[in-house]
């Protein structure tokens, strides 16, 4: 992973964006603070079914998910 200034993105934005496209990682700093990460497309379409996994794997029920919900606010009143 590499690391630069919101500045030095903006004048160099073709090499960030060469790392990136070769499966790196580029943290931009504003101010000293991390305002930004570049990664590909690729990268962050896996990231996000990654993180979905658990209602991707189709034992997910929404029904049986807003009736437990449901139970537990009926109890609390």
């Amino acid at each position: 992973m590499t690391t630069a200034t919101a500045t030095e993105v903006q004048n160099n934005f073709g090499k960030y964006l060469q790392m990136v496209q070769e499966g790196g990682e580029v943290v931009v700093l504003k101010n000293g603070k991390e305002a930004a990460r570049l990664v590909s497309y690729e990268k962050s379409v896996s990231f996000l079914t990654d993180s979905l996994l658990g209602v991707l794997k189709g034992d997910y029920d929404d029904r049986a998910e807003r009736e437990e919900r449901m139970r537990k606010y009926e109890g609390a009143g």
